[in-house]
């Protein structure tokens, strides 16, 4: 495993965390390794129940990652209306949807050729 493969893994163990901390739901990572020209590696989506929510699962990524391994987002989009924040850390892409908006977007869906593992939540 390269050094950039483990500091990615760690990234999205560190995201998970912050997500599972306040409990995201619904949390899947799309590995887009596979695929060609691709934006990133992973995109980890979750979603929260409001925009309060939304809010409260951004800054626990950003406060897990940046306390666990020194990581900051390279852009943070979004933020102001909290239905869709997307937080870019290069490799790994974040999406922290509403439910609602979520389903109407279904990023799943176009990147449906992707490698998804969904995270069973222990809440």
């Amino acid at each position: 495993m390269s050094k950039k493969e483990s500091e990615t893994d760690q990234l999205v163990t560190q995201i998970i965390k912050g997500i599972e901390e306040v409990k995201g739901q619904n949390i899947e990572i799309l590995d887009l390794r596979a695929i060609e020209n691709t934006v990133c590696d992973y995109f980890i989506i979750c979603d929260g129940t409001s925009n309060t929510q939304v809010n409260a699962i951004v800054n626990s990524v950003q406060k897990t990652t940046s306390k666990a391994i020194k990581e900051k987002p390279w852009h943070v989009e979004g933020s102001d209306n909290a239905e869709w924040v997307l937080i870019d850390y290069v490799h790994v892409v974040v999406h922290v949807f509403q439910k609602h908006i979520r389903e109407f977007y279904d990023i799943e869906g176009l990147w449906g050729d992707a490698k998804s593992v969904k995270i069973e939540s222990t809440y």
